[in-house]
């Protein structure tokens, strides 16, 4: 079995022992007599519906990015692979990344202890931190393009344009949710509940993007570059 397959394994286990652990296989309305009575007195409740999907929403983006990055490591055994300049950008990119992630972390933080105004500024900053981040993307594919390094001349050019891209694609996506979050938490007199778990849900969207930057850059740079001669065996 390749390394891809035990890593998809590895992600569905994880799904599927975190769904089971939040009771989601479990069936309350077959219940009855004592057993009803006290899970009723223990207080359990379901995890909210927006949870569980975030949980399954994770584990198949997941596995698409390790497809991405299976592939990557097979094409670039091939003698014509030749990465394109890292634009030094990249790096201000990953930090505005990370203050982005610690800034979801301290409004969830807050939202658990109920400051309704760190709230808001902490979700301000990690909205605009990660639009900075975005546009340092594209300041990226304007300097490679600029260099004429074009998607279409070298399969690895191709290569940094598909992940990069993908990866926005996704921040793109939170930054929707993120702004619903911040715009109900705008008009709170106080966090409720529903709140707290919006921003938690923000919070753990926004650390799952910064790990797979993290190894995407690794990847990009070339830090990865020993773990893709041990891909390739193992998958050729």
């Amino acid at each position: 079995m390749s390394v891809m397959g035990l890593f998809f394994i590895f992600i569905f286990t994880v799904a599927i022992l975190w769904l089971a652990r939040q009771g989601v296989m479990e069936s309350p309305w077959l219940e009855e007599g004592e057993v009803a009575h006290y899970r009723r007195a223990a207080g359990a409740e379901p995890p909210p519906a927006t949870k569980v999907a975030l949980a399954i929403f994770l584990a198949v983006a997941g596995c698409l990015f390790s497809l991405l990055a299976a592939a990557f490591f097979m094409r670039g055994d091939a003698p014509d692979w030749q990465m394109p300049p890292i634009p030094g950008v990249l790096w201000f990119n990953t930090f505005l990344l990370a203050a982005s992630s610690v800034a979801l972390q301290a409004a969830l933080v807050a939202a658990r202890r109920a400051d309704v105004e760190r709230v808001k500024t902490a979700l301000l900053i990690g909205a605009a931190t990660a639009g900075f981040f975005l546009i340092g993307q594209m300041w990226a594919w304007r300097e490679l393009i600029e260099l004429k390094f074009f998607a279409s001349s070298n399969a690895a050019n191709a290569f940094f344009y598909l992940l990069t891209g993908v990866h926005a694609l996704h921040l793109v996506g939170g930054l929707v949710a993120l702004a619903r979050t911040t715009d109900k938490v705008r008009n709170a007199t106080r966090i409720t509940k529903e709140l707290t778990t919006s921003v938690e849900l923000c919070a753990i969207y926004w650390h799952f993007l910064l790990f797979v930057w993290l190894l995407m850059f690794a990847m990009l740079i070339g830090w990865a570059d020993g773990f893709g001669v041990i891909c390739r065996r193992l998958l050729s």
